[in-house]
């Protein structure tokens, strides 16, 4: 993980207890209704979920590594820290819900095993993915050249990137590093967009602009009550994560908009797994076959996220190019 010498520790910010009870993240103004709207669709937070669910497809199953379907589960990584419609605790503070599950328990169909989905941190499901210990990540990881000298990826979304700004706040539009020079911004540590951000810092730099103060916060919520404080000034974050709270929050908006694998390239969001161990294939296979019956076409469109489709999964496509070093 590279750090920046800009970089400053947030201490977290504690939550109120009925915003911690019901496992929701806190949001810059209360939410209007209990059952929030997103690109026209009313979201389902529930642990009731009722899934979108798709059959086993026998010659596809039968690639999967021996040793991975022997216990005849999928044990699938998210990270725990993420904010719907990603993926979040539902309202019971415990299931795990949003595109991401849905997407990997449509893959476990295909694979006729069991879908096991385990939480961690962000960067435990980097190590566990390694190890083996989780068989696959579903949890919104770009593909980077990076990432690949370790992991094998099969994608399944665009990755676009947002800058989420308080609504009434200074800072208009954000379309490149000269309008974040000298501001307060924080950002997701050892992501793609912490990257992204920490070149456009030394872009600012050599120009002889301010450098960008970052603050790091563990998570999305703490993020949220520093940009209703003034604290932070914006926040680079995931596009659907940061849509969804404009939409169903109000009191912030997007000032811009950037592919995460950086100006020259879409970003994709894949699967991972421990790279050369054979899973990746038959990965791939399931997430085509479910964007050919439609069903993950449905997934999308339940979260409200048809806007990030992808015509067809790739293995190992080009992703966000390697980083300087610092």
């Amino acid at each position: 993980m590279r750090v920046s010498p800009a970089r400053l520790l947030a201490v977290p910010v504690l939550l109120v207890a009925a915003l911690a009870a019901c496992g929701a993240e806190p949001a810059l103004d209360t939410p209007a209704a209990s059952a929030p709207v997103v690109a026209g669709k009313k979201i389902n937070l529930s642990p009731d979920q009722n899934r979108v669910r798709t059959g086993k497809v026998a010659a596809i199953a039968a690639r999967v590594p021996k040793e991975i379907a022997a216990d005849g589960r999928l044990t699938v990584g998210f990270s725990a820290g993420g904010s719907p419609p990603l993926v979040s605790p539902a309202t019971d503070d415990t299931t795990l819900i949003g595109v991401e599950t849905d997407l990997a328990q449509l893959v476990a169909d295909v694979l006729g095993l069991e879908f096991t989905p385990r939480s961690s941190s962000w960067e435990n499901l980097f190590l566990a993915a390694r190890s083996g210990t989780y068989e696959a990540v579903f949890s919104n990881v770009t593909v980077t050249e990076e990432r690949k000298d370790t992991y094998d990826f099969a994608t399944y979304r665009i990755d676009q990137l947002a800058w989420q700004v308080p609504g009434a706040g200074p800072v208009k539009a954000i379309k490149g590093p000269a309008d974040i020079a000298g501001l307060r911004v924080s950002v997701g540590s050892g992501t793609n967009q912490e990257k992204i951000l920490l070149d456009w810092d030394r872009q600012n730099r050599a120009a002889g602009r301010q450098p960008v103060e970052i603050l790091y916060y563990e998570k999305y919520g703490d993020v949220l009550l520093a940009l209703k404080s003034g604290r932070v000034q914006a926040y680079f974050g995931p596009h659907p994560n940061i849509a969804y709270n404009v939409a169903v929050s109000g009191g912030s908006r997007i000032a811009g908009t950037f592919s995460g694998a950086g100006p020259d390239l879409q970003g994709l969001i894949a699967a991972m797994t421990k790279k050369d161990n054979g899973l990746v294939e038959p990965l791939h296979e399931a997430l085509n076959t479910v964007i050919r019956n439609g069903t993950y076409g449905q997934v999308l469109e339940r979260w409200g996220l048809a806007s990030e489709a992808i015509p067809e999964s790739r293995i190992n496509p080009p992703g966000l190019p390697r980083q300087p070093a610092s």
